[in-house]
């Protein structure tokens, strides 16, 4: 049984990546609330190891946040994609390598109180060179590359704070 119970469903926007909706609740005998939350895609995010152990780590501009930020590869899976496909995708597009294994690190629900979207982890090893095709919007996206516990080191100095990139990182150095 539903701990709550949707009453009423308003969409409130739906733009080209995001959908904003507000639904009224029955949370309990006799009391209501209303809850705003945005539908958005699934994420994949990937720590790919080098031979040598290194980490393939970008630098991107993001416009909410005002700043480049330090992550690893990833972006959104495609409505009919797997988050495996996503993620062996994405890794390619972002940086030019290829997965030869893609192993699940596990699935994080980045924002629980304001989506039901999630971020699917992975490590990647074996790498070859693939396609790099960066979409436009990620035309000043650097590559970088750096020992595993320096990334973990860099997660722990505050230098890498995207929430699916500190758990993947902390997952692999676990892993690895």
């Amino acid at each position: 049984m539903a701990i709550w119970s949707r009453t009423d469903r308003r969409q409130l926007t739906d733009g080209r990546f995001v959908r904003a909706y507000q639904d009224d609740l029955l949370i309990a005998e006799g009391v209501t609330g209303v809850w705003d939350w945005v539908d958005v895609a699934d994420t994949a995010r990937v720590v790919a190891l080098d031979q040598d152990g290194r980490v393939a780590l970008v630098e991107d501009r993001f416009y909410l946040q005002q700043r480049r930020m330090l992550l690893v590869p990833g972006g959104a899976v495609d409505r009919a994609e797997q988050p495996e496909a996503a993620a062996g995708r994405e890794l390619e597009e972002e940086t030019g390598w290829r997965a030869g294994t893609l192993e699940p690190l596990g699935v994080i629900d980045q924002l629980p109180t304001a989506t039901p979207a999630r971020a699917h982890l992975f490590l990647a090893r074996d790498l070859r060179p693939g396609v790099l095709a960066r979409e436009p919007s990620e035309e000043g996206m650097t590559l970088d590359w750096r020992p595993l516990a320096d990334a973990v080191t860099a997660v722990r100095e505050g230098a890498i704070t995207d929430a699916a990139s500190v758990a993947a990182l902390l997952l692999a150095a676990l892993r690895v």
